[in-house]
C-alpha cells in the first residue's frame, strides 16, 4: 500500500462521518496521475503554496495603505492568520484539516493591490466587472505557471470562489474557511485600527463585550471556541445565536469606525485614481503585457478588458506604483 494509500485510509478511519475525504475528491479540472505520498489536498496546498500569486500577497494592503510600520497586517499575513484559524477548529472538528488550509490559502490569490480600493476600482471600470473571489479561481485555473493554471481540486476550487458572505462551500471546511476569514480580519484589522490610533478597546461597545469579550485576544479566543462547541458532532458549521449577533453587530461596528473611517482611508482615492489610470494606459497598449495573457484573446476569445485586469489586478502595491510612476510621472532630464 503506497503511502498516499494509509493516509486515505486513516482519514476515513479517524476524520468526522462530516469531513470531506481524500479520496472522495470530485477531481481536478485535467486528470493527472496520483502523487505517491500526499492526498490530493495535500497537493493542492502545497502548489498554492510555491505559487507566484502566493509571495506576491506580502506586498498587498490589507486595510491600510502603506503604513508606516512593520507590524501592520498585510494580505499575506491575513492569508495566515485565516489559515491558522481554520486550522485550528478543522482539527478540533475532526475536518479536513489539509483541505482547510489549502483553501484558507488561496482564498485571496486574486485580490488587487491597494485591497477593495483597487478591487473597486476596477469592478467599476470593467464592463465584465471584477471580484477577488472570482479572481482568485481564474488565478489558480489559467493565470499561474505562465497560463497553465494549478489544476486543483473541486473543493478547493469551491471554498476559494465562495469564501466570501454572499457565497457557501459545499463542504464543511470550506465553511470553516468562510467563517475564519471573518474571525482573522475582525480580529487584526481592529488590532491595527488600535495601534493606528484609529480605535481605543474601549470604543466597543459594552453590550458586544458583554457576549465575546473586552479585547481583541479574548474575542478571537471566544469565536473559535464558540464556533467549535456550537457544531461539533453536527453536519454544518455554525455559531451560536448570541455569538453570531455580536459577531455581525462588530462587523458593523469596524465598517462604521475603521472601514469607512475617512483618516484611515484618506489615501484610497488616489489608489482607485491611480488603478483606474493603468486600466486606460494598458487597454490602449495590450503589446506590453505578457505574452500568456495576450495569447488568451486568440486562444479563448477572451475580452481586452478582462486579460487588462488580470494583469493588473495582479500586482502588488509596489509594482502597481512603479508603474504609474514610470508611465505617468515626467522624469529628470539629464544631459
Amino acid at each position: 500500500m503506497l503511502i498516499r494509500e494509509k493516509m486515505e485510509q486513516w482519514e476515513k478511519e479517524y476524520l468526522s462521518p462530516y469531513a470531506s475525504l481524500s479520496m472522495n475528491s470530485r477531481g481536478r479540472l485535467r486528470e493527472e496521475e496520483q502523487c505517491d505520498i500526499r492526498p490530493v489536498y495535500q497537493r493542492d496546498r502545497d502548489r498554492i503554496l510555491h505559487s507566484k500569486a502566493f509571495r506576491r500577497l506580502k506586498d498587498k494592503t490589507q486595510v491600510f495603505l502603506t503604513p508606516e510600520g512593520d507590524h501592520y497586517r498585510t494580505r499575506l499575513t491575513h492569508t495566515l492568520e485565516v489559515s491558522q484559524n481554520a486550522r485550528t477548529i478543522a482539527k478540533a472538528l475532526r475536518m479536513n484539516e489539509d483541505l482547510a488550509e489549502a483553501i484558507a490559502l488561496g482564498h485571496d490569490l486574486g485580490h488587487t493591490p491597494f485591497g477593495h480600493a483597487g478591487e473597486r476600482a476596477l469592478d467599476r471600470v470593467c464592463p465584465y466587472g471584477f471580484c477577488h473571489s472570482e479572481q482568485s479561481v481564474r488565478t489558480v485555473d489559467c493565470l499561474e505557471k505562465d497560463g497553465q493554471g494549478l489544476n486543483l481540486t473541486e473543493e478547493v476550487r469551491d471554498g476559494i470562489r465562495n469564501h466570501q458572505t454572499k457565497g457557501m462551500p459545499f463542504t464543511l471546511e470550506g465553511k470553516i474557511v468562510r467563517f475564519s476569514d471573518k474571525i482573522a480580519y475582525i480580529h487584526h484589522d481592529m488590532d491595527d485600527a488600535i495601534r493606528g490610533g484609529i480605535l481605543k478597546e474601549s470604543d466597543v461597545p459594552g453590550e458586544i463585550g458583554e457576549v465575546i469579550g473586552k479585547t481583541t485576544g479574548e474575542r478571537l479566543d471566544h469565536f473559535i471556541h464558540d464556533l467549535v462547541t456550537t457544531s461539533y458532532d453536527r453536519d454544518d458549521i455554525m455559531m451560536s445565536p448570541p455569538v453570531a449577533e455580536a459577531m455581525k453587530k462588530l462587523r458593523e461596528f469596524m465598517f462604521e469606525r475603521v472601514y469607512k473611517n475617512k483618516e484611515a482611508k484618506s489615501e484610497e482615492k488616489k489608489a482607485e485614481m491611480l488603478m483606474e489610470s493603468l486600466y486606460e494606459y494598458y487597454l490602449r497598449h495590450m503589446e506590453l503585457l505578457p505574452g500568456h495573457l495576450t495569447a488568451r484573446m486568440e486562444e479563448y476569445g477572451e475580452p481586452a478588458q478582462i486579460i487588462v485586469c488580470d494583469f493588473i489586478g495582479a500586482m502588488t502595491d509596489r509594482f502597481a506604483i512603479a508603474k504609474y510612476e514610470e508611465l505617468f510621472i515626467p522624469k529628470s532630464w539629464h544631459y
